[in-house]
């Protein structure tokens, strides 16, 4: 038996004709929906990048734990497994954090991979001067990421030098001389469509546009204020870029057709997460509720054993963490300890249920859960997101280690059952991902699918925490995410968990000067600082006398520690908007 992974990066399942858009150009996904199984109610877990791939290995939530991270050292992983079971295991990627602080120990658990080199901001190329770019609508044209990505498209200037399709050719190549072998798992994945949404001329064209403002193919993470011509143009740039997607997804199914792979081979096409482009005015990801729009993804299977099953759908719900048991079913192995996964052949063979809710998140913001019918999205109890530490062996960010004052905070502790014994850093974390201001949502996915309502339903809303908690429990959150929450770790939730305590202004002994605008931007950059931070940072504040102070100056002491989506909202003025 074999199985072959098509992997994409921020591939919106509401910009697919599979699943009712009509104007994008995608004839490839609609032949891949003619020979999958295509699931109407699949969702992430653990946001966004990083967190989704430890998922994908292990089966495991991991946004309750870590936020960014490598695969840890007690980390199960299937791959690793498969290896272990004589599954030769391949993976072509352009993915490149997987080569930064963050995603060390991924890719060593394939038997062999392919790198491909110059996607958004990776360090490629070395070139001292300042590459030429366009006047842009994006504030980040002065960092590092701007700069590599402008160094690194100078150098992909045809189809033929771009990450996408070099990765798809070293994947195709490994199915041309593997297809008459017998047990071999590969995985391609591509970094396209994550933004920046760059690409040739050839799909640009499928998608004409009178657009003639600034660049704006990298929209910033925030509140969207771009305007309806540059928001329409923007949603061309990432179409235009799926477009290409779907034309290398093709070429995968071309060699599954020329070499009879449908035989004995499982296909699965996935992503980790979508991307915001205008709905409900919000841009990006991370920054702002968990809307459909990025966390209720596209997904299909082919499964040979179950081949009357192609061209058909499920609305059966299910999630990233069931892609670990699942292969690990397929290939028949052990799957990974304690997953929270569970196999999707009961859905593939007779459409049979394999869970009722699915847990999804990102590590400090709303905990949230949904049976498919609604969502209910918790934030935190208190308006400073605590208490939340994050637990590791490996303390890296994206790219970065951790810091000496973050781990100034840091205690070794025990670490939990799924941990395999292992003694584990308790950090202070940084609480950027802070949703207090958005409060507790539910929403009702039939009546407003498009999540522009938030209703209040006690019933619904307690029943629906009751499961999150009880999935909480069961995924051996620690106890602090449910004081965090502010919801017990047993017995009866109360209805008064439904509600978050008032946000009070505290008081900043020797600080002054500050308008009631100011001490508001103020709570809330504070709320995002771990203590170590505040320190310093009330320290900065003290200096300032207590004559009127410049906003400009406030946020500028604020995002010395601050969280990129922090900077970004703060220069951009959204944090008064929320």
């Amino acid at each position: 038996m074999k199985a072959i992974m098509v992997m994409f990066d921020s591939l919106n399942r509401h910009f697919l004709p599979n699943y009712g858009c009509d104007w994008t150009v995608m004839p490839n996904f609609r032949r891949l929906g003619e020979k999958t199984l295509t699931f109407d109610r699949f969702y992430g877990g653990s946001m966004p990048c990083m967190p989704a791939r430890r998922e994908l290995h292990t089966g495991r939530y991991n946004f309750l734990h870590n936020s960014w991270s490598p695969l840890q050292p007690y980390d199960d992983s299937v791959i690793s497994r498969l290896k272990r079971a004589g599954i030769y295991t391949h993976i072509a990627t352009d993915h490149f954090h997987y080569w930064e602080d963050g995603g060390s120990c991924y890719l060593t658990k394939y038997d062999s991979h392919d790198i491909i080199r110059g996607q958004q901001g990776d360090p490629w190329m070395g070139q001292v001067a300042w590459p030429e770019f366009p006047d842009t609508l994006s504030a980040r044209k002065t960092t590092h990421n701007w700069r590599h990505d402008w160094v690194n498209r100078s150098f992909l200037d045809a189809e033929e030098k771009m990450p996408q399709k070099k990765t798809f050719d070293c994947g195709l190549d490994f199915i041309r001389r593997n297809a008459g072998e017998d047990g071999w798992f590969l995985t391609i994945e591509a970094f396209d469509p994550h933004e920046p949404f760059y690409t040739q001329e050839a799909y640009k064209k499928l998608y004409p546009d009178d657009y003639h403002g600034k660049n704006l193919d990298w929209p910033d993470y925030g509140k969207n204020e771009y305007g309806d011509e540059a928001t329409t143009h923007v949603r061309y740039e990432y179409a235009a870029l799926m477009s290409m997607c779907d034309h290398y997804l093709g070429l995968v199914l071309d060699e599954m057709d020329q070499n009879d792979l449908w035989r004995d081979t499982m296909l699965v096409v996935n992503t980790d997460h979508g991307f915001m482009l205008g709905e409900k005015e919000w841009m990006g990801k991370n920054v702002q509720p968990m809307y459909e729009e990025i966390i209720h993804t596209p997904f299909f299977l082919y499964d040979p054993r179950f081949p009357h099953r192609a061209g058909c759908r499920t609305d059966r719900l299910a999630q990233t963490v069931d892609i670990a048991p699942t292969l690990a079913e397929f290939f028949q192995i052990e799957p990974p300890r304690a997953v929270d996964g569970h196999s999707l052949t009961p859905i593939v063979s007779g459409d049979s249920p394999i869970r009722d809710y699915a847990l999804f998140g990102i590590f400090g913001g709303h905990v949230n859960v949904t049976d498919g019918h609604y969502v209910y999205m918790k934030a935190p109890h208190r308006v400073d997101n605590g208490p939340l530490y994050e637990y590791t062996d490996m303390p890296c960010h994206m790219n970065t280690p951790f810091t000496p004052l973050e781990l100034s905070t840091m205690e070794l502790v025990e670490g939990f059952p799924h941990m395999q014994g292992f003694r584990v850093l308790k950090v202070a974390a940084s609480k950027g991902n802070n949703c207090y201001w958005y409060g507790n949502r539910l929403y009702d996915l039939e009546s407003d699918p498009t999540q522009e309502h938030p209703i209040r339903r006690e019933d619904t809303e307690l029943c629906l925490l009751t499961a999150m908690r009880d999935m909480m429990v069961k995924n051996e959150a620690p106890p602090e995410q449910f004081t965090r929450l502010g919801i017990p770790m047993t017995g009866s939730v109360p209805a008064s968990a439904l509600e978050q305590e008032p946000m009070d202004v505290p008081s900043f002994p020797g600080v002054g000067g500050l308008t009631p605008s100011q001490e508001r931007i103020l709570l809330i950059g504070w709320s995002l600082l771990s203590p170590g931070e505040q320190t310093v940072v009330l320290e900065d504040l003290r200096s300032l006398s207590d004559k009127p102070v410049e906003t400009d100056k406030l946020l500028d002491i604020l995002v010395q520690f601050a969280t990129p989506q922090f900077k970004i909202a703060a220069k951009r003025g959204i944090l008064n908007k929320l």
